[in-house]
């Protein structure tokens, strides 16, 4: 079997036009959920939804009890690469396993949206990853399929944020975009909790590229001098 060098791409979604605010989501059911972390199992409520504008799957993981007046929220995007078999193309899988750490010890709220490979799709993130091996970084991999460098629409998060009754967040995280885009829906950004640098030889330059293109507040190691 040939499988050709640079596939096909896959069909683009249509950008829907951003909303100045958005109505809140509705909880459908509440799952206790044992969640395995590296101090031992935690039972989390895994919360799914109704009403939420792009109609897709994207879940909450709660831990502790009632949540605090502002809480620690981790928004994370859906990696199959990073977060299920643990590719070191990226830093999703460290960030993933690290928000679970905190959020179990803190307390807190775990958005998992389904917005694989910065929104594209797992197909064109594949792609995309064909176009890094002969040279591009993962923004101009991006832009030579066709799309924007970062399509992912946060509305959603708002909307989940809103349906559990939250209104002002402690949001961890490096990318300044999510927060921007949560105030911009009416959540209230009151603390950036960074996450770790999570960085290894085959992800430097994908670190770097989210530095550079992106405004990602990562502190990369400087390298020795021989």
């Amino acid at each position: 079997m040939t499988i050709p060098a640079t596939p096909p791409p896959v069909p683009r979604p249509v950008p829907e036009q951003p909303a100045a605010s958005v109505p809140e989501g509705t909880v459908r059911a509440s799952v206790p959920l044992p969640v395995e972390t590296s101090s031992g199992t935690v039972t989390a409520r895994m919360l799914s939804f109704t009403g939420l504008h792009d109609g897709r799957e994207h879940i909450a993981l709660v831990f502790g009890g009632a949540l605090a007046a502002v809480p620690l929220v981790r928004v994370h995007s859906e990696c199959l690469t990073g977060d299920v078999f643990g590719s070191g193309r990226c830093d999703c899988g460290p960030q993933l396993r690290e928000a679970l750490d905190v959020l179990a010890e803190e307390g807190g709220v775990l958005l998992y949206l389904r917005q694989e490979g910065r929104g594209i799709g797992l197909y064109n993130k594949l792609d995309a990853y064909l176009l890094q091996d002969r040279g591009m970084d993962t923004f101009q991999a991006n832009r030579e399929l066709d799309f924007v460098d970062d399509p992912r629409d946060y509305r959603v998060a708002a909307q989940m944020l809103k349906g559990l009754g939250v209104a002002s967040i402690r949001l961890l995280t490096n990318n300044p975009e999510k927060s921007r885009q949560l105030m911009d829906n009416g959540i209230a950004v009151d603390d950036i909790v960074g996450t770790g640098v999570f960085v290894r030889d085959s992800n430097t330059r994908y670190l770097q590229a989210k530095i550079r293109h992106a405004g990602h507040l990562i502190a990369l190691p400087v390298p020795a001098r021989g």
